[in-house]
């Protein structure tokens, strides 16, 4: 899986999910099921790889760098 997601695009994914993935600690009732919501750009951001930017042709990766899913020569 090549990566698609930049560091401070992984960096604002992470927080933006823990922040939505918190509302299950203070929300009451049948809404707190939607804080799970949160996991979805968590872990995009963790795994560094989004399926929508997949699918539109999107990359906020620098190119050459690393964690563009370009490894070295061998």
């Amino acid at each position: 899986m090549t990566s698609n997601v930049g560091g401070v695009d992984r960096a604002s994914r992470i927080v933006v999910g823990l922040a939505i993935l918190s509302l299950t600690l203070f929300l009451e009732g049948e809404v707190r099921w939607f804080g799970l919501l949160g996991l979805i750009p968590l872990a995009t951001g963790i795994l560094a790889t989004c399926p929508a930017y997949s699918l539109l042709g999107i990359s906020t990766c620098a190119s050459g760098s690393p964690a563009s899913g370009r490894g070295g020569r061998a």
